[in-house]
């Protein structure tokens, strides 16, 4: 049975040569018994008409914010709120250079962009345009940023284009747009729905003075791979993140905290309502046992500069003495005896999953888009995973913890 069937496909076309493609992608979503809506940019329509989709989709075509076009529309929020939560997967295609920065910056201004800023599940975006659009800074700037927030983009592929170019920006085939929509969907099951999972993201910054600080170099791309995904199979999720330059994942409640006991504090808070727990914060292990109120200045007479530091507070150990029935799952970076060391921490902090992190020159972790990892639980099973991006990690982990609930 296809993946696709009694799905909600909800279809934005933007301005671009490529538009009259997508009459052939809602046929074959259609044929594959999606249930599919069409809404469309005002530039779009110079491309192809209204009609054409309506004819196609066999519904009204969403094109104004304004206009009441049937009965059952009667509720002016359809077009916004009810649209956004109807869809199981948005597809915007062709996505155009200026759609993707009005997204990028939260412009609402059309049907197409205030839907899609709405909804709470996937978005999926298959730009099109000219090779210098495509490779212009802004653009890849903002298509990077878009990614960082849970958007699914598409990297199009290089041929002829409609201006006589040859290069990257043509649309995708429709049938690998519609390989990419089924797996989407496959990896996104509404499984987490009434969940509330917190999760742990980035480094903590522990205060010399106030200007220095002791960290590590965690960019928080594996705490906010999970948060996307979570947020994306129906969680309540709450990021509580370390400092990052990351954008927030769509749906997602962030917290800011810098230091580990901040981080204590907002865990603590959260865990009351949480069902699942995800530490995948790289938290400092000491902090200086006291902090200079004034920059501490480098003098001819300074010869060398003692710090005397002390533990952190251990933020699994507190919780593993309140958690109750919350599921609770780690992280262990390891270099040496790496298996072992999971184990360990695994059995110490009570920990009901630990995702190891083997670091190594091919698998350097910090900064990285992918990662390999390897899930224990705390029945002793263990899964290696292969290389991976940290977006289907964050999926594979997922997996693991719906598992681990069924089953306890």
């Amino acid at each position: 049975m296809s993946t696709l069937r009694e799905k909600h496909v909800l279809v934005g076309v933007t301005g671009g040569i490529a538009a009259y493609k997508i009459a052939y992608l809602v046929r074959q979503l259609i044929k594959e018994g999606a249930q599919v809506r069409v809404m469309m940019t005002e530039a779009a329509t110079h491309f192809v008409t209204p009609l054409t989709f309506a004819a196609l989709s066999k519904h009204p075509v969403y094109t104004d914010l304004w206009n009441i076009e049937t009965s059952e529309e009667r509720d002016i929020t359809i077009r916004h709120v009810k649209l956004a939560h109807w869809a199981d997967i948005v597809v915007i295609a062709p996505a155009s250079a200026n759609t993707i920065a009005k997204l990028t910056h939260g412009i609402a201004d059309n049907i197409l962009t205030v839907v899609t800023l709405a909804t709470p599940r996937p978005v999926l975006l298959a730009p099109a345009m000219d090779v210098d659009m495509y490779i212009n800074e802004a653009t890849q700037q903002n298509l990077s940023r878009l990614k960082e927030r849970g958007f699914y983009i598409f990297d199009p592929p290089a041929g002829e284009l409609a201006s006589g170019l040859h290069g990257k920006g043509r649309l995708p085939e429709v049938e690998a747009l519609v390989e990419k929509i089924h797996d989407i969907l496959e990896r996104t099951p509404l499984d987490f729905i009434k969940k509330n999972i917190v999760i742990t993201a980035g480094p903590t910054y522990e205060p010399i003075d106030p200007v220095r600080f002791i960290g590590n170099r965690s960019s928080g791309k594996m705490g906010y791979a999970l948060a996307t995904a979570a947020s994306h199979r129906g969680a309540r999720v709450t990021l509580v993140s370390g400092p990052t330059q990351l954008q927030t994942p769509r749906g997602v409640n962030r917290i800011n905290v810098e230091t580990a006991q901040e981080m204590l504090n907002t865990v603590l808070k959260h865990l009351r309502t949480a069902n699942v727990l995800i530490m995948a914060a790289a938290v400092a292990d000491f902090t200086p046992s006291t902090v200079a109120k004034e920059k501490i200045k480098k003098t001819a007479l300074t010869q060398s500069l003692q710090l005397t530091l002390v533990p952190t507070p251990d933020i699994l150990t507190e919780v593993a003495k309140k958690k109750k029935k919350v599921i609770t799952v780690g992280f262990a970076l390891e270099t040496t005896n790496e298996l072992t060391h999971a184990r360990e921490k695994l059995q110490k902090k009570n920990l009901d999953m630990i995702v190891l992190n083997s670091y190594n020159d091919s698998n350097p972790v910090f900064g990285s888009d992918i990662n390999t990892v390897t899930i224990i639980n705390r029945w002793g099973e263990i899964e290696e995973l292969p290389t991976l991006p940290k977006i289907e990690v964050a999926h594979k982990i997922l997996d693991k913890v719906k598992s681990f609930m069924e089953n306890r």
